[in-house]
């Protein structure tokens, strides 16, 4: 019997047990990743929604606000993590996209962040010095994180666009 990576060799029986032993091992690790997401998947919910109330009830204070959408979006990784993990599971191998995916939802997750918390700066009596530098660094995260989206969001399309060529291909 030879190997699907190695043509030629005998598959002994202690390489049979290691790999079920490791493939019973990886199935448990991955059930284990997956509870512990959808927990904080689900404590990340109610988090959020503790934080979208106490905003509700002090008339829409902007820093409650800005901490809801930014666990909101947080749980949205979370959920996309679980669904990686799933597909891998699901596939046996580890599929790029949904990495993408989760990249690009964390860089849309800061660009919010940093756009919310820089319009309360602008408030009047916060302007100074250390704030005008401030504004500066946050410009240039803001253009690093653009370009890392705008290259993310290249990525997804030319791995889908390739995924369609491919099925064209062999169809």
């Amino acid at each position: 019997m030879e190997t699907e990576d190695t043509p030629g060799y005998p598959i002994t029986r202690f390489a049979r047990s290691a790999d079920q032993a490791f493939l019973k091992i990886e199935i448990g690790a991955y059930i284990f990743l997956g509870l512990l997401l959808a927990i904080a998947a689900v404590l990340g919910m109610v988090g959020a929604a503790s934080l979208l109330m106490n905003s509700v009830h002090a008339l829409g204070y902007g820093d409650s606000l800005v901490i809801a959408i930014d666990r909101l979006l947080f749980v949205l990784m979370v959920i996309e993590i679980l669904h990686t993990v799933r597909v891998s599971f699901r596939s046996g191998t580890l599929v790029c996209e949904p990495f993408l995916v989760v990249g690009l939802i964390a860089s849309i997750r800061r660009v919010l962040v940093i756009t919310l918390e820089s319009s309360q700066a602008n408030q009047p009596g916060r302007w100074t010095p250390e704030s005008q530098a401030l504004l500066r660094s946050t410009m240039l995260e803001l253009l690093v994180l653009g370009g890392l989206i705008l290259i993310m969001v290249i990525s997804i399309y030319l791995l889908r666009r390739s995924r369609h060529v491919n099925m064209a291909a062999s169809g």
